[in-house]
């Protein structure tokens, strides 16, 4: 390969790698595959890499010091796990089963009523 296109493909792998790293949320297939989701068949390589990339953004480094290890790695599936909350749970409706749009705590008086 001649240098400038050697250069060209170099820029634009590692703007794809940056955007997809610096991409805020999980998509709706990364929601509904593993490892969020249990699987019917055996786990694929691109599978497992996919899981790779989402906890190393996560701050895992599978190639850093040991004395490390499990507790980086489980920090990091406590925060991937934060994330699917955010990102694939749907909301949870706020009213309580006492009313519509009653926003008292329980126990206190409504005043409303």
């Amino acid at each position: 390969m001649k240098r400038p296109t050697r250069t060209v493909l170099t820029i634009l792998l590692l703007a794809g790698s940056a955007s997809a790293m610096a991409a805020p949320h999980l998509t709706p297939q990364q929601c509904n595959d593993y490892p969020f989701k249990p699987l019917k068949g055996e786990v694929t390589h691109q599978q497992l890499m996919r899981e790779l990339g989402e906890l190393e953004a996560e701050g895992y480094n599978p190639g850093a010091d040991d004395n490390l290890y499990p507790a980086d790695l489980e920090a990091a599936q406590k925060k991937l796990a934060v994330q699917y909350h955010t990102d694939c749970m749907p909301a949870v409706p706020t009213r309580s089963a006492q009313g519509a749009g009653n926003t008292a705590r329980p126990g206190t008086p409504n005043p409303a009523s």
